[in-house]
């Protein structure tokens, strides 16, 4: 006989937590005409015109928390390019993200430069997938991205066989962004990942959350979600991918290569330098376990088989 074993990220319908807020809104949203028609954000905090919301719930991908509130995720976030504090949502008003040209280059069937908005065209349809999200700083989220997988625009982009990583890159414009007058980082924000990686069922391209365009402090009007991954993986505001065989050192590896690797795969086995990584909290209040690739464990362990021992100590880091 047959059973069907549940992932990671799987629940029952009846195990689903409530989400009255978030649906209330999707209805006022609908109320005023914007459902299923482009969201007019131009120069506002939001991301150029995107058709598309609010998007279709992937309910393969499901969590058993509580979703982040829709406040706290958007005004509690990390953008060095604004400043160091968490409270830089203001200050990242004043990037523009329309037009937003992103090249894809290196090891492709040609460069490409396409604005953001007509690469969301070139993706496919949008989906909503619920992800956990663990920063390295140890708290953590549950939020409701909208996009398209990672895979797509590897595909879209053609790379050649010897292609093995991909580099990206985000903006660079310290008029506009205080925090990259501070010439002691290495600007532009660069990140990196495997194409196998890449290619993964949970890598995903975000250009929305909660039902809406990106607003810039998270990331407008592009950015990449790893959840396994702790967040400064998962670059915002991406501007260039590039297709190479080399593997890219990316910000924060340069910065301090003893605290932040190249992997970052959540491990709470693994302490940062300065601090526990066994447990996390949770925005929002309370604190929970670290789960090992942060809960992701079944879905992308096979990207690092080489290193993963029966201890589950000697993961990529």
């Amino acid at each position: 006989m047959y059973i069907k074993k549940k992932k990671s990220w799987e629940i029952s319908e009846n195990e689903i937590t409530p989400e009255t807020i978030f649906l209330n809104r999707r209805r006022l949203l609908q109320t005023a005409g914007l459902s299923g028609v482009a969201m007019l954000v131009g120069k506002s905090p939001f991301s150029a015109p995107i058709d598309g919301f609010p998007p279709v719930r992937n309910q393969k991908y499901t969590i058993e928390r509580a979703l982040t509130s829709e406040k706290d995720a958007t005004t509690y976030t990390n953008f060095y390019e604004f400043g160091s504090s968490k409270n830089i949502w203001r200050k990242a008003k004043k990037l523009n993200t329309d037009p937003w040209v992103i090249t894809i280059d290196g090891l492709v069937e040609q460069t490409i430069q396409i604005d953001a908005s007509d690469l969301v065209k070139k993706l496919g349809g949008m989906e909503e997938r619920l992800y956990r999200h663990r920063c390295v700083e140890a708290w953590s989220m549950t939020v409701p991205w909208a996009g398209f997988p990672f895979s797509n625009l590897v595909k879209f982009a053609g790379p050649k066989p010897e292609a093995k990583y991909i580099r990206m890159e985000t903006f660079f414009e310290p008029n506009v962004a205080p925090g990259q007058k501070q010439t002691w980082y290495p600007w532009p924000y660069v990140e990196g990942l495997t194409i196998n990686e890449a290619r993964n069922e949970l890598a995903f391209l975000a250009v929305g959350l909660y039902g809406k365009a990106l607003q810039n402090q998270n990331g407008a009007p592009i950015r990449l979600v790893v959840p396994w991954k702790y967040g400064f993986k998962s670059i915002k505001s991406i501007k260039r991918f590039t297709f190479t065989n080399e593997q890219p050192r990316s910000f924060w590896e340069i910065l301090s290569p003893k605290e932040y690797g190249f992997w970052a795969n959540v491990n709470p086995w693994v302490p940062h330098p300065r601090w526990p990584q066994d447990r996390e909290r949770v925005l929002g209040g309370g604190t929970v376990p670290t789960q090992l690739f942060n809960g992701y464990e079944e879905e992308v362990a096979y990207l690092y088989k080489s290193e993963y021992t029966d201890n589950k100590r000697r993961l990529f880091y």
